[in-house]
């Protein structure tokens, strides 16, 4: 088999979306004739953690760890919710920002660029170079955020005869919290001139949605492909014609203060209000990190007493109350730069097969997929009476017995042809 090195500062027991994409490709790629290694740091500070997930990892992957520094393991000390808090980028609106918020957000922006896991650039790139040279891998992989990585793969790309794939999650100087993190003006160009470099230096780029792809096509001749995260057809077989007893909404996943459509709660309260049955069946279920301001709509609209906060939840329990849900809530930050955020629950969500409730931004690339699927409808944060007229839609579903199970064709998603598509870029490279 070929090998490949992949560099990623997420993988089990890390918790959260950021963990799923690569996980899942190191389990499929042999598969297609591909050996991964995978590179870790030794101490990371995840953020959240899921031990379930290490049983995923495939038998016989050979995985080397190399120690990191953190500055968020120093800043704990000082402020051990807000740093935590930071470091999963979520950002409080600014009017409610305190000192100490705002004087970490100006240090975390401006003294660890292009991120907090700057420090593991060096050590990495030095241990890294002997390592390839020693088992002659001709072909690595860098994943960000957090970018730092990307920093690795350039160094040994200029250092090494090699070829280098540079995988982007997420968006780096156009997402969504960047211009949150209070950048000088020699920041913002410092950030830029990194991308840039980037982006020119890698050999194939890859983006998982479409903007993010036009975005960097603009700043580089280099191929790009888009290969989106995915389902995976272990959890599919888990599906249950079960559902709750309650018209329950649901939403899995970090809610952000700015995540928040202040009119679909609106539109929730105003069919509480103006039909008794709907009253007794709502249920508004959401689970992982929920900002204050969130909270607050919520209870301001009237609907406190239908709200269930249910935390964290293991990657199994998430894929659970995904299948036994009414109605699932999927919701981004309204601004142009997260037109080309497509959330990894999407397709979990798809693998469900329930209907999907989908608020974002205009022109969100999430939309494309929910029309090619047929699993859902999107709307913009304005569209309070649209919203509310899809929920009585599919609350009168409800009512008449009516499971509202999606039938449309996913299989493009499932987690082993999005890994096909990998190997074939890594064979072409």
């Amino acid at each position: 088999m070929e090998k490949v090195l992949i560099i990623t500062y997420y993988w089990p027991p890390a918790g959260g979306p950021g963990v799923q994409r690569w996980l899942k490709f190191v389990k499929y790629l042999r598969d297609f004739e591909i050996e991964p290694i995978v590179y870790i740091p030794e101490n990371p500070n995840y953020p959240m953690l899921d031990d379930s997930l290490e049983n995923e990892i495939p038998k016989g992957i050979t995985i080397l760890k190399k120690p990191i520094f953190e500055p968020y393991q120093l800043a704990g000390f000082l402020a051990k919710d807000q740093t935590k808090t930071i470091s999963k980028g979520i950002i409080a609106a600014e009017k409610n920002q305190s000192l100490l918020q705002k004087s970490l957000l100006f240090i975390r922006g401006n003294l660890f660029i292009p991120d907090a896991r700057k420090f593991w650039i060096k050590p990495s790139v030095k241990f890294l170079n002997t390592y390839l040279k020693e088992e002659g891998i001709k072909k690595i992989i860098t994943t960000g955020p957090p970018h730092s990585l990307h920093l690795i793969g350039l160094k040994l790309k200029q250092e090494l005869d090699l070829k280098w794939i540079a995988d982007f999650r997420d968006p780096w100087t156009q997402i969504g919290y960047h211009k949150k993190l209070k950048l000088t003006e020699s920041s913002k160009k410092k950030h830029l001139s990194l991308e840039r470099e980037v982006l020119n230096s890698a050999d194939q780029i890859i983006t998982t949605s479409f903007t993010t792809k036009a975005e960097f096509t603009e700043k580089t001749s280099k191929p790009i492909s888009v290969i989106t995260n995915g389902f995976d057809a272990e959890n599919s077989e888990a599906q249950t014609n079960e559902l709750d007893t309650k018209f329950s909404i649901s939403h899995i996943g970090s809610l952000l203060s700015e995540r928040n459509p202040e009119n679909l709660w609106k539109a929730l309260a105003e069919l509480v209000k103006e039909n008794s049955d709907f009253e007794k069946d709502l249920e508004l279920k959401l689970a992982g990190t929920v900002s204050e301001e969130v909270v607050t709509s919520i209870k301001s609209a009237g609907l406190g007493d239908k709200l269930q906060l249910l935390g964290y939840l293991s990657h199994k329990q998430a894929i659970a109350l995904q299948q036994i849900s009414r109605l699932l809530l999927l919701i981004e930050i309204n601004s142009q730069e997260t037109r080309g955020i497509i959330p990894g629950k999407l397709f979990e969500y798809l693998m469900a097969k329930r209907p999907i409730l989908a608020i974002g931004p205009q022109k969100w690339d999430v939309q494309q997929i929910l029309e090619e699927t047929g699993s859902g409808e999107y709307f913009q944060y304005s569209e309070k009476d649209k919203l509310k007229s899809l929920i009585l839609s599919h609350y009168k579903r409800y009512k008449n017995g009516d499971g509202n199970f999606v039938r449309g064709d996913i299989q493009q998603y499932h987690r082993k042809n999005l890994t096909g598509k990998l190997a074939s870029l890594i064979k072409n490279v």
